[in-house]
């Protein structure tokens, strides 16, 4: 059952926690699909490489919930949902707007991704471009 849902900013931790899941879900999808392989690294441990099916499976995953359901199956568990600017629902075209913003955070070595934890509005770089909280 998920946590009590209140109009707090969700914080950082709870933030990569739910991502972590939401993550180990897409790429065992994407492993069945044939969206990625888990291929040994070269100091002896494992890597996971996701190809253009994985990524794309993941695009489709993080949008469709964010637009479908203001939020995802990590997200969910610990009671978290996006919404704009005063409470509303998120619009199909901020949920586009995030995710690509995501993917920029993430390429420019995580810092918009960390920005949530010095952020007051506990908000990502991907939050701030589209217009977005994540809140519990």
């Amino acid at each position: 059952m998920p946590a009590q849902t209140t109009t707090a900013p969700a914080g950082f931790w709870i933030r990569v926690l739910a991502y972590v899941i939401d993550a180990v879900l897409v790429s065992v999808v994407a492993s069945f699909v044939g969206g990625g392989a888990l291929r040994p690294s070269t100091d002896g441990g494992m890597n996971f490489d996701l190809n253009g099916t994985g990524m794309l499976i993941g695009a489709l995953y993080f949008v469709g919930a964010w637009i479908l359901m203001g939020t995802t199956v990590g997200m969910r568990i610990f009671g978290m949902r996006i919404v704009m600017s005063g409470g509303a629902k998120l619009t199909p075209v901020a949920a586009i707007i995030r995710f690509v913003g995501l993917i920029v955070s993430f390429a420019v070595i995580f810092i918009g991704v960390v920005w949530v934890a010095f952020d007051k509005n506990k908000q990502g770089w991907h939050d701030k471009i589209a217009g977005t909280y994540v809140i519990r």
